[in-house]
């Protein structure tokens, strides 16, 4: 019996040996040489594994970068443009800086414009509850008031406003890591360029109802009245299923449109607030003549 459990155990050793032995040498035929350009694009990213970029994470990233032998069509926008220099550096290519995004939130019916039609008794998600109903006010395109795009930020770059029952973006965090924007489900959230002297002008509405329909649900809908694309000079302004929307690259930032918009729900973000004109003062020879004509009648 002890020499039976002997020869069973040297059996078993040998068996062990021998098969350490094959794996040995055909993990050395079969070796994987691995670009060391990947690690050193990797240190160079941010490593949030934020998925911004489109990839799961930094090293799907830098393995992308090293693999494709350019950078045109990937970008990591946590990073931007500094840490897509690095990267350039370490794969002795150039790269074509972009303008940096920021996102942001696609509509202004806040408690006071949109009536509550029902509540919403369940779990506090915006996924399930898209699911499961249109929302607890009559405009089934606004935002839930839910927070999952708060909880989807891992740079604490946005909160929600108790006030207004919205989203709000903290520019200075946001990286444009799009996390908000793939977490909204009513796709109410977008990333913008963040344009000259980080100001813009966007339509905050993405109601695409019938004016009537549209403004009896929420007061600051757009109605798809077209008084801003009249007014727009630099037709940057578009009109397409009574919904208004602003191209950024055309937009000159004049803000024109949001002066003629009667639902006050094209935005203008950043802005210095407007000077208020002066009345002309009138010259000594107006003042002549109009107390010349006074004097006649």
């Amino acid at each position: 019996m002890d020499q039976l459990m002997l020869y069973t155990i040297l059996s078993l050793t040998t068996l062990g040996i021998a098969a350490a032995v094959i794996l040995y040498f055909i993990s050395k035929k079969f070796k994987v040489i691995e670009d060391p350009r990947i690690d050193q694009v990797e240190e160079a990213l941010p490593n949030t594994n934020c998925g911004g970029c489109g990839f799961p994470g930094c090293r799907a990233f830098a393995e992308a970068a090293v693999s494709q032998g350019n950078l045109s069509e990937i970008h990591c926008p946590v990073g931007g443009n500094e840490v897509m220099q690095e990267v350039a550096k370490v794969l002795g290519v150039e790269v074509e800086e972009k303008d940096p995004y920021v996102a942001v939130v696609r509509c202004s019916g806040s408690f006071e414009y949109r009536k509550l039609t029902n509540e919403y008794d369940g779990l506090t998600s915006c996924t399930l509850a898209t699911n499961l109903y249109g929302g607890d006010t009559g405009c089934e395109y606004g935002c839930l008031g839910m927070g999952e795009c708060v909880d989807a930020c891992q740079f604490d770059a946005m909160y929600m406003d108790p006030t207004t029952g919205l989203p709000v973006v903290v520019e200075d965090k946001c990286t444009a890591c799009n996390a908000c924007v793939t977490a909204c489900p009513k796709d109410i959230i977008t990333l913008l360029p963040k344009g000259r002297r980080n100001r813009r002008v966007y339509v905050a509405c993405l109601n695409t109802d019938k004016a009537g329909v549209a403004r009896k649900v929420c007061e600051v809908a757009c109605s798809g009245c077209s008084k801003c694309a009249d007014v727009c000079k630099y037709d940057a302004v578009n009109i397409e299923n009574n919904l208004a929307t602003i191209d950024p690259e055309l937009c000159k930032l004049c803000r024109k449109c949001v002066d003629v918009c009667d639902a006050h729900n094209i935005l203008a973000v950043n802005f210095p607030p407007k000077k208020e004109r002066k009345p002309r003062e009138k010259s000594k020879k107006e003042k002549e003549q109009k107390t010349a004509k006074d004097s006649v009648s």
